[in-house]
Parts: structure tokens; C-alpha cells; sequence
């Protein structure tokens, strides 16, 4: 499975400049891909306003990943802000190219350092979803320093788990070796996509990135692109027969 990386600077609290990007940077490949994956909250940035551009899913954003679906014949999954009832949430859509929402997953872990969690509610259960013979999970951003979270997926046996991000430089290393470390201990592949350049409250270096199963970085990004590469289940499923280790865990 061929997936591409959407790796760009977030304008700020700005939808339409922020689609005209990626529209842009789409364009410019003409590559053929089955999955496409943009960062955290892909149209506006990591705001804490979620009241002010909270969506229903089948709205704005919904419309625009189901238009780049359709045109490049793929999936896309990309974050937006959700909203249920009197709650908002920090999600991440999986459209397919018919504009079938086929996995929605909310944040489980808001980034209660910079009180996202003031703003966002909790998501509360793992969501998997197929894409060509692949099960995938996902996860978003601050998700990924909890490990537990990760361990549900591994027992799930997905072939390829999904990080979408808006991770500061300062702690970029922690991005780097999380990533690592969550490949290697699930043995899977990890994808992650993180954005560059600044918004109010930080300075972003990318580092977009892919894991396979041993831990081994396929590709990473520092620039303004769309990486792209390929994914072998037949390569997650060959690691896990040589080591086994998921079979003995014990989740006491």
C-alpha cells in the first residue's frame, strides 16, 4: 500500500488558505497513492477556538478531504474539529473516494500541558479501519506518549498504526524516539505526520516520518512536502512468526 504524507505550514485559524495549500501540494504530485495523511487539526492549526470552527462530520472539512478523495481515487485522513451535541472534539476522518467516512477516531489524550483539555473532550475507544488487505489504527499528536493506548492496537493486529500531529521543536527528539519505540514494540509500521513553521505559541520542524516493524526509519521530512512510500504487510506479518513477543504480553 503506497501511502503519502502531507507535510505542511498550518496559516493559521485560516481554512481556505490552508486548502488552497494542499491542493497546491497535491497537484504537484501525480503520483498514484491509496492513502493520504494530513497533521492534527489539517485546516486550522492546534487552536484552542474549537467552539468557533467546530464542524459536523459531514461539513466543511469533510466535503474537502471527499473532493481530494475523489480526484486522486485514494483515501485521505485528515483532523478536524467536531462537534456532538454541547462537546468538541479533536478527530481524525477516514474518507474513502465514494465520500464514505470509513473510521472516525476522537483524541483520547488531550494536551493537558497546553489545556487542550479545556477545550476538547476526550475521546473514549480505539477505531480501526481496511484499506487494501491493511488494518490500520489511529492515534493524534499527544497520544503517543501513552504506550497503553498503543498495546490496544497491537492486540488488534493492525499492520499500521497512524499518528497526526502538531509537535513543537522543543521536544522533537521525544517525537522522534516515541515513533521508534512504538514500531518496535508493536511491531508494526508507524506513520506519522507532524507539520512545520510557527503559530502563536510554537516553532514546528516536521519530521513527518515512517517506522517499519523493527523500528527502522523508511523516510522523514523536514520540508514543506508530500512523502511518500509503501507499506508491506506481508513485512509486518514475517516480523511478528521471527519474534513473537506480542503473544506474551500480559496486561496485568
Amino acid at each position: 500500500m503506497k501511502i503519502g504524507l502531507i507535510q505542511f505550514d498550518q496559516i493559521w485559524e485560516n481554512k481556505k488558505s490552508n486548502k488552497e495549500k494542499i491542493k497546491n501540494m497535491i497537484l504537484k504530485k501525480g503520483e498514484i497513492i491509496d492513502l493520504l495523511i494530513l497533521p492534527e487539526l489539517s485546516l486550522t492549526g492546534f487552536t484552542m477556538n474549537s467552539h468557533k470552527f467546530a464542524e459536523n462530520d459531514n461539513d466543511e472539512t469533510f466535503e474537502f478531504y471527499s473532493e481530494i478523495a475523489k480526484e486522486k481515487k485514494c483515501f485521505v485522513a485528515g483532523g478536524f474539529i467536531e462537534k456532538e451535541n454541547e462537546e468538541f472534539f479533536n478527530t481524525l476522518i477516514l474518507v474513502d473516494q465514494n465520500s464514505n467516512i470509513k473510521a472516525k477516531y476522537r483524541k483520547i489524550h488531550p494536551f493537558s500541558l497546553a489545556k487542550e483539555n479545556e477545550s476538547y473532550s476526550s475521546g473514549k475507544e480505539i477505531v480501526t479501519a481496511e484499506i487494501n488487505g491493511s488494518k490500520i489504527g489511529f492515534t493524534i499528536c499527544y497520544d503517543l506518549r501513552f504506550p497503553e493506548l498503543y498495546r490496544f492496537y497491537a492486540k488488534e493486529k493492525v499492520d499500521l498504526i497512524i499518528n497526526i500531529a502538531n509537535w513543537p521543536v522543543p521536544r522533537i527528539h521525544h517525537w522522534r524516539i516515541l515513533l521508534q519505540a512504538r514500531a518496535i514494540e508493536n511491531l508494526c509500521y508507524i506513520a506519522a505526520v507532524n507539520r512545520i513553521g510557527e503559530d502563536p505559541k510554537g516553532e514546528y520542524n516536521g519530521f513527518s516520518s515512517v517506522f517499519d516493524p523493527t523500528g527502522k526509519e523508511i523516510i522523514s521530512s523536514q520540508n514543506e512536502e508530500i512523502l511518500i512510500t509503501e507499506i508491506d504487510k506481508n513485512l509486518v506479518e514475517k516480523t511478528r512468526e521471527k519474534f513473537n513477543f506480542l503473544n506474551d504480553i500480559k496486561l496485568i
